[in-house]
């Protein structure tokens, strides 16, 4: 497996610079994501010196995350058709940067973001056009030879593991693979309590299509009512020992990658896994050449 960010650098693909990957690889990662506002204006000139500039810093391109909102769902088929288009524009800037696979979001019926919550996102409805959406979207990335990384979480339409695992199978694409983060599935105050659990249960369920993984931290709030704010890695809640352990046997050559933190915290949490992988006998590649 590769260690690497997620938002390390927070713009556009396009204000990628070499002083960006050289402050990555001094901290040790090995990957860094690339945010992508408009997958149209990709040039050839600018996909070669991206693709030249983390090469020449011992980086590897990680997965691509295309900013289209939560439209995959929405019930405005124009809207729906706009972030399907974009998704399906995305597969083909993936296999031009030489990157992996490319985040699906499923997004969510609340206007205010797709990882908000929605009465009608479990619903039956919400369900099958998200389907519908992937598998338009997934055709395209079989054409190109790229695969595409769904997540879910509680707030949203893919809720659960098992619900992942339904929606993987109606879509039924081998394109179509899971991006581990057990985090976003801590529902409830056993949840929080037993995340081993909520680990376990996500690798025997999903662990053969998965294809990568981020990793960050929670804790419960002391409080009358149940609520979970995110940690730094390691003093949280998450089990990340056998978290690693499931990752590195399901899937020892995908990415892991540290997310949803400021950029002068990616050198401390990078040191945190580093600490764990440790006790959980886990070795990090390199990339290929260095």
């Amino acid at each position: 497996m590769l260690l690497g960010a997620a938002g390390f650098h927070a713009g556009d693909w396009l204000t990628v610079n070499t002083q960006v990957a050289r402050e990555a690889a001094e901290i040790g990662l090995a990957v860094l994501n690339l945010r992508v506002n408009d997958p149209e204006a990709a040039r050839d000139v600018d996909v070669t010196r991206v693709r030249k500039i983390f090469a020449d810093n011992g980086l590897v391109i990680g997965q691509t995350n295309g900013n289209y909102g939560g439209g995959l769902v929405s019930d405005d088929e124009a809207e729906r058709a706009r972030a399907i288009k974009f998704a399906k524009r995305m597969c083909n800037l993936t296999r031009r940067l030489g990157s992996p696979n490319t985040y699906l979001r499923p997004g969510s019926m609340n206007r205010r973001g797709a990882w908000y919550p929605h009465p009608e996102n479990r619903s039956a409805k919400v369900f099958d056009r998200l389907v519908d959406s992937a598998r338009q979207i997934c055709k395209v990335a079989e054409n190109e030879g790229v695969r595409v990384a769904v997540e879910g979480g509680v707030v949203c339409p893919l809720y659960s593991h098992r619900r992942v695992r339904d929606f993987i199978d109606a879509v039924g694409s081998k394109a179509l693979g899971f991006n581990q983060d057990p985090v976003n599935f801590v529902g409830t105050i056993e949840d929080a309590y037993d995340t081993t659990r909520l680990i376990n249960e996500s690798f025997d369920l999903l662990g053969d299509v998965t294809l990568g993984a981020h990793t960050k931290d929670f804790r419960l709030v002391d409080a009358l009512l149940p609520h979970l704010v995110e940690e730094e890695i390691g003093k949280g809640m998450l089990d990340h020992v056998t978290y690693l352990r499931r990752m590195q046997k399901a899937c020892p050559g995908g990415h892991v990658l540290i997310e949803h933190i400021p950029k002068e915290k990616f050198a401390p949490a990078f040191g945190a896994v580093r600490d764990i992988s440790g006790r959980a006998g886990i070795k990090w590649d390199r990339p290929s050449g260095h």
